[in-house]
C-alpha cells in the first residue's frame, strides 16, 4: 500500500465509482493536462479542427508557426510521489528552424535522423514550475512519441527528478483551470 493511499482526497480521487456530493462529478485518478496552442497563438483556441490558418501562420495538433517563430508541441512527465504515477503535460517549445524542419523531416521520411537534444524555449507556463519563455532542454527519443522535455537549475527540474506531491498536483490542475479540490474533501 502506497502511503497516498491513506489519504481520503488520493482514494476519492481514484473511485471511479464515488459521486461528489456537491454535483455528481466522478474521477478515476491522474488526467493529462494538454496545451492546445502555444502562448504566442494570437488566434485562440484550435478546438476541435485539426488545423487553423491564419494568414502565414498555421497550428495544427503537434506544430506551429506564428511568424518567425517555429514551435513544436513536447511532453514534460512529473512523477506523483508516493504512487506509480506520473501526470504528463503538454506545453509548447519554441525550436530554432532547423531542429523543427529537421523533425518534420522524421515523419515524412522514416530513414531521416532524429533531431539532437535541443536547448530551446518553453512556450506556455506550467504554473507553479516555469514561466514562459523558460530554457529547458528538448529529447528526441521516438518517432512515435513528442519529444520530451527536461529543464535545469529550475523549479521544473526539481519536480520532473523528485516529483510532486498530491496537494501541489491538486494546486496545479487548479492553476490549469480545474480546481477539483472541493469535490475530493468529503463524502
Amino acid at each position: 500500500m502506497s502511503l497516498l493511499s491513506l489519504d481520503a482526497r488520493w482514494r476519492r480521487f481514484n473511485d471511479p465509482d464515488r459521486a461528489c456530493p456537491c454535483c455528481g462529478r466522478r474521477f478515476s485518478g491522474v488526467y493529462d493536462i494538454a496545451y492546445d496552442h502555444p502562448a504566442p497563438w494570437p488566434y485562440g483556441e484550435r478546438g476541435d479542427q485539426p488545423f487553423v490558418k491564419q494568414g502565414e501562420d498555421q497550428l495544427a495538433a503537434d506544430l506551429c508557426r506564428v511568424g518567425d517563430h517555429r514551435l513544436l508541441r513536447a511532453v514534460v512527465s512529473l512523477p506523483i510521489q508516493g504512487a506509480d504515477e506520473a501526470v504528463h503535460l503538454t506545453p509548447w517549445v519554441e525550436v530554432p528552424p532547423d531542429t523543427f524542419y529537421a523533425y518534420l523531416a522524421t515523419s515524412d521520411d522514416p530513414d531521416a535522423p532524429l533531431p539532437p537534444a535541443t536547448e530551446v524555449m518553453l512556450a506556455n507556463d506550467v504554473p507553479g514550475y516555469a514561466e514562459a519563455p523558460c530554457p529547458v532542454t528538448l529529447h528526441f527519443d521516438t518517432r512515435e512519441a513528442l519529444p520530451r522535455i527536461t529543464a535545469s537549475e529550475t523549479p521544473l527540474d526539481k519536480a520532473i527528478t523528485q516529483g510532486i506531491g498530491l496537494d501541489q498536483l491538486l494546486d496545479l490542475y487548479a492553476a490549469c483551470g480545474d480546481d477539483i479540490r472541493p469535490h475530493l474533501m468529503r463524502d
